[in-house]
């Protein structure tokens, strides 16, 4: 049986692998011969001294921050959680550097879309400072101080902040799915900054914009000379190659039409969506040189579009089966075609009524095939500014204020300057897809959770979210401390269980409300659960004494099944469930796919019950068995049982 390792993903071991995988003649005896990568490379690699190069103090102990691996866990907090048994979403407690390291197994690759409103950086925000030894430990210490200011008097104001957001972003990128995209507000004492550091991370071919985002037409009073009245809102996808938007967002009431399924806009957007619910299985770009085929079976009603580069490799078999070939040029219209234009409008017009998507743009049909894509809000305007101020999307800081008084049913403010929830369902809209992950790791007040649910709700969509803030205390004479709100995630708590119970009451007569996931599962940062993954090296006699109990003081069962489950990349929200095998407690996890089982004294009889299940993976307590003969035998019998992994902690 082998050993878990109690530490976090080796992202260092991880990226050798892959440089490993591409260019194995670089490596003798397990290390790199830079000479041979860079013969590999041949002209790719800069050896010049003055290249281009963004730096600052700390930046490379940022990038080790990064790559460091921890023993750190998320422990289950079920009295601060909400309909815990059901939900799909997180709420987590911690400094956000340490909770994206823990989630590097469970959630690589799995994000679709991050959202952040980190530290402006003005002067008065908090700026955590990490500690390469031991991050968590310094967490905790610090963790019940009040909001530590980053003057600019401070000598390392720019610093302080890169080292603070540089680790974060590499980690965060790791998430991401290969079409995510991440979405940073920012005000301009740090954007350029953020670019830069940001060009580096992600990549300078994968920004996809900068946009001003007007959140107070007033116009903020902190300047001698210039009254802002904007922040902005940073874009970067993962791969440009494999990220699109929809349009759904016309930037003129005009260009917005209503139909039987509501509100749609001309979509002559980068890309649409050609899926399930429509022509066919891919997506077709439409914004390519306006270049596209349509083909059209009579005999099975088959519609079909393709790119024109694509024709080659399909024109002929899609002919031979029975299809009809339009072709459309530039200006859209066509100049092939046996049918009429009106022919094959109605056509598509027949066929139009099973998709639900995207349906046909009834507009200029005598000269061009355009989609029309529904909108997944009525009340999407603009998400540009103009002039008109005509504003169907509220966005500004001070509605959010508002919006957070009325949840919490006082006058009062508990949190300063809440991001708006229009702006992030805007840019939530933004993807085709309606059931992915959300993630925003510099959580605040929760508004990005709140905005999830309204969107939700208003569009039948089943968007999960996690939401990460540290438990920064809130100062002894403010409002929210007055009001027993001690931290900034008791706020946040707090705000997702009023906004969910309300949306619920405002819809209670829309068909499937009922179906709406308000709910969160609370998890909080802290050290390992298991002592002989933390052991105490400058008391050696208490360490070895402390092995006869695997699980340190006041942790349980639940706690290391949990830090298990992060181990072995499970999503947390998986239901556990507890059996009883031969009299021994065995947590079952994903319908019997990984059992635990952290009792002592486990004879074989259990361990043949487990085997009965057909699990791929079983873990043990590394000293649970009654003796090592039936730790040898418990192995054999689970492997002629098929179980692929058997480990002990």
């Amino acid at each position: 049986m082998n050993k878990l390792d109690g530490k976090t993903m080796d992202l260092v071991g991880d990226n050798v692998a892959k440089l490993k995988e591409l260019f194995p003649d670089a490596f003798i005896e397990g290390k790199i011969d830079f000479d041979a990568l860079k013969t590999d490379l041949g002209g790719v690699v800069d050896a010049d001294d003055e290249r281009y190069s963004f730096t600052w103090h700390g930046k490379q102990n940022a990038k080790n921050i990064a790559l460091k691996q921890s023993t750190g866990t998320l422990r289950p907090n079920k009295a601060d959680s909400k309909n815990w048994d059901t939900t799909k979403n997180l709420f987590v407690e911690g400094d956000n550097l340490e909770v994206l390291r823990v989630l590097q197994e469970s959630y690589r690759g799995k994000i679709k879309m991050i959202y952040i409103d980190p530290p402006y950086n003005t002067g008065k925000d908090f700026v955590y400072e990490d500690d390469f030894k031991d991050n968590i430990k310094n967490y905790k210490e610090k963790v019940g101080e009040s909001m530590r200011a980053n003057p600019e008097s401070g000598g390392r104001y720019h610093t302080n902040w890169l080292n603070m957001m540089y680790p974060r972003l590499r980690l965060a990128k790791n998430l991401l799915t290969d079409d995510g995209v991440v979405f940073i507000s920012i005000d301009d004492n740090e954007i350029t900054n953020l670019i830069k550091i940001s060009d580096e991370i992600f990549g300078e071919e994968n920004f996809i914009a900068l946009i001003s985002v007007e959140n107070n037409p007033k116009g903020r009073k902190n300047s001698d000379f210039i009254s802002l009245s904007n922040d902005y809102c940073l874009i970067y996808s993962k791969n440009i190659n494999k990220s699109y938007f929809v349009e759904n967002i016309p930037k003129n009431i005009n260009d917005m039409t209503e139909d039987e399924d509501g509100n749609y806009v001309h979509n002559s957007g980068k890309r649409v969506l050609v899926g399930e619910n429509s022509f066919n299985k891919e997506v077709a770009d439409f914004n390519s040189e306006k270049h596209y085929s349509v083909y059209y079976n009579d005999n099975t009603k088959e519609i079909i579009t393709k790119k024109e580069n694509l024709l080659e490799a399909i024109d002929s078999a899609l002919i031979e089966k029975g299809h009809t070939r339009y072709v459309s040029q530039r200006n859209g219209k066509f100049i092939e075609n046996t049918y009429t234009i009106t022919k094959l409008l109605d056509l598509f017009k027949e066929n139009a009524l099973e998709f639900q998507a995207e349906k046909i743009f009834e507009k200029n049909f005598s000269s061009s095939i355009r989609m029309k894509s529904l909108l997944t809000n009525k009340d999407y305007e603009a998400l540009i500014n103009n002039e008109s101020q005509n504003y169907k999307i509220d966005v500004k800081t001070t509605s959010a204020g508002k919006c957070v008084k009325e949840l919490f049913n006082t006058d009062k403010e508990y949190f300063t300057a809440p991001k708006n929830i229009g702006l992030i369902k805007i840019l939530t809209s933004l993807f085709d897809k309606r059931n992915f992950v959300i993630l925003d790791f510099f959580a605040g007040s929760a508004t990005s959770a709140h905005a999830v649910m309204q969107l939700n709700a208003e569009d039948g969509g089943n968007r999960k979210f996690i939401m990460v803030q540290i438990p920064e205390v809130t100062p002894e004479d403010s409002e929210a401390r007055k009001a027993g709100y001690n931290t900034i995630t008791d706020i946040g708590k707090e705000r997702i269980r009023r906004a969910g119970e309300k949306i619920k009451a405002d819809n209670k007569d829309k068909e499937g409300i009922d179906k709406l996931d308000i709910g969160f599962k609370v998890f909080t940062l802290d050290e390992t659960n298991l002592t002989q993954w933390d052991p105490n090296t400058k008391d050696i006699g208490t360490s070895l004494l402390s092995q006869l109990t695997p699980l340190k003081e006041g942790r349980s069962d639940e706690d290391a099944v949990y830090e298990i489950m992060l181990k072995y990349g499970i999503d947390l929200t998986m239901p556990i469930t507890e059996l009883n095998l031969a009299g021994k407690k065995v947590f079952s996890l994903a319908e019997n796919y990984l059992l635990i089982c952290l009792e002592k004294k486990i004879g074989l009889e259990v361990v043949e019950e487990i085997a009965k299940l057909s699990p791929q993976r079983v873990v043990f307590y590394d000293d649970g068995f009654a003796d090592d003969t039936v730790k040898a035998n418990a192995e054999q019998t689970l492997k002629k049982a098929g179980v692929e992994e058997i480990m002990v902690i």
